[in-house]
C-alpha cells in the first residue's frame, strides 16, 4: 500500500473553466478518505487526477512518493472501481475477474510455449498465480459461487461485488471508487457499506472513495474531505466535522435533518446578550457563544436540540409557539417542519411525542448545543 500527496493540486478545462482548485491533502498508508460534496464540487476530477484520467493543470501529485503527474494509469499501481459495473457481458465472472492480470501478463505466447521449456513452465507458473488471485477475490467477497455465471445471470449487488473483486485481484498500491454504490437500491448500499468497511479492514489498503452521498461518507470514511466549489471546505474526522463544521455549508452539507439557521444580530445589555432574528429574539445565556462575537452572525442548531416545551426540557432557551406545516415519520423519529415566526425550523422528536399537523407547539432550543458562524451562505465558523 502507499502514501498519496496531493500539493496545490488543479484542474482548469478549456476556456478557463476552474474545476479544482489548490488541493493540498495527505492520505496516510491504509486510510479510506471520502470525498463528499455536491455535484459539480470537483470531488470526481480529483479522483481522476489521482488515477491518471485526467491532465493536472497545477500541483504535483505523489504516490509512494513518486511524482506521478505525467504517468499513464496504468504505470501508477492503481485500481478504480467505476459507478457503472463495466463488466464485459459475454465472459464469466471468473473471466471478467482474471481479464485485466491476463493483459498484464509477461508470458502470453502460447508460440514461445511450444519452443521452450523455461518459457512454458513461467507461463505456467503465472496461470496459477492469476487463478489463485481470482479464488482469493472471490472468497473474499463471498461470490465463489458465481464465478462462471454471466453477468446478466447477476443481481446489482452482486455485480458490484465482482467489479470490486476486478480491482481487488490487481493488489494496487491505491484503491479508487467513484461512486459505485448509485446504482444499487436503499437495502443493496447499506449491506456494500458495509461489506467495504469489513473489506478495508481486512485489506488494510489505501482507500480513496467518492460520493455525494453524505450519510454513506460519514459511514465509510476514516477522513472525509468536504468539496465545494472545486475547494476543499474541510478535512477531519466525521465526527469531527459533524461536531465542529469549518462554515456554514459544511454544517448545511452534513447531517439528516440539516442543521437550522437563523441569521441575526447580537443585542447586548447589562451582560447579557440576545440574539434578534426579526421577530423572534433568543436569549444566549448559556449558549458558547464566542468572545467579542460580530455585530450580526448565524446561529446553527441541530434538529434533535429542538424539543417540545415541557417539565422535562431543559430551561435553556424559550421560543415562540412553531406552527407545524408537515411531519414525517421514520417509526423510530418524527420530524417536525415548523414555521415559527416566518422562520422554517426543523424539530427531530420521538415517536412518543404526540402531533398534529396544522397545530401550534411551545418549544425549547438547547442553546448549549448551539453553533455560531459568520454573516452569509459561506460564513465561517466562530
Amino acid at each position: 500500500m502507499a502514501e498519496v500527496q496531493l500539493e496545490k493540486v488543479g484542474k482548469i478545462y478549456p476556456g478557463g473553466v476552474r474545476a479544482v482548485e489548490d488541493v493540498n491533502l495527505s492520505i496516510r498508508d491504509g486510510e479510506f478518505v471520502v470525498l463528499v460534496g455536491p455535484s459539480g464540487c470537483g470531488k470526481s476530477t480529483t479522483l481522476r487526477m489521482i488515477a491518471g484520467l485526467e491532465e493536472i493543470s497545477e500541483g504535483e501529485l505523489f504516490i509512494e512518493d513518486r511524482l506521478v503527474n505525467t504517468l499513464p494509469p496504468k504505470d501508477r499501481d492503481i485500481a478504480m472501481v467505476f459507478q457503472n459495473y463495466a463488466l464485459y457481458p459475454h465472459m464469466s465472472v471468473r473471466r471478467n475477474l482474471a481479464f485485466g492480470l491476463e493483459r498484464r501478463s509477461k508470458y502470453k505466447s502460447r508460440l514461445k510455449s511450444l519452443v521452450s521449456g523455461d518459457y512454458r513452465a513461467a507461463r505456467s507458473m503465472e496461470r496459477a498465480d492469476v487463478a489463485k488471485r481470482v479464488e482469493g477475490a472471490a472468497r473474499t467477497l463471498g461470490i465463489e459461487p458465481l464465478l462462471e455465471r454471466l453477468p446478466k445471470e447477476l443481481s446489482g449487488g452482486q455485480r458490484q461485488r465482482v467489479a470490486v473483486g476486478r480491482a481487488l485481484v490487481r493488489d494496487p498500491k491505491v484503491f479508487l471508487f467513484d461512486e459505485p454504490l448509485s446504482n444499487l437500491d436503499a437495502k443493496l448500499r447499506l449491506e456494500m457499506r458495509a461489506e467495504l468497511r469489513q473489506l478495508h479492514r481486512r485489506t488494510g489498503a489505501t482507500m480513496v472513495y467518492v460520493t455525494h452521498d453524505q450519510e454513506e461518507a460519514m459511514t465509510l470514511g476514516d477522513r472525509l474531505v468536504v468539496m465545494k466549489d472545486g475547494l476543499v471546505q474541510q478535512c477531519a474526522a466525521p465526527t469531527e466535522i459533524y461536531a465542529k463544521p469549518a462554515n456554514r455549508f459544511v454544517a448545511s452539507f452534513v447531517g439528516t435533518p440539516t442543521m437550522n439557521f437563523l441569521e441575526g444580530r447580537i443585542e447586548s445589555a447589562a451582560g447579557r446578550h440576545r440574539l434578534l432574528c426579526g421577530e423572534l429574539a433568543l436569549d444566549l445565556t448559556g449558549a458558547a457563544l464566542p468572545t467579542n462575537p460580530p455585530a450580526e452572525l448565524t446561529l446553527g442548531l441541530r434538529p434533535d436540540r429542538i424539543a417540545p416545551a415541557g417539565p422535562e426540557t431543559p430551561d435553556v432557551a424559550g421560543l415562540p409557539e412553531g406552527h407545524i406545516v408537515a411531519i414525517e415519520r421514520y417509526g423510530d423519529v418524527q420530524d417536525l417542519v415548523l414555521d415559527c415566526c416566518g422562520h422554517r425550523l426543523i424539530a427531530r422528536v420521538g415517536p412518543d411525542v404526540t402531533v398534529t399537523e396544522g397545530s401550534d407547539l411551545p418549544l425549547r432550543l438547547d442553546l448549549t448545543q448551539a453553533h455560531f458562524f459568520g454573516p452569509g451562505e459561506d460564513g465561517a465558523r466562530l
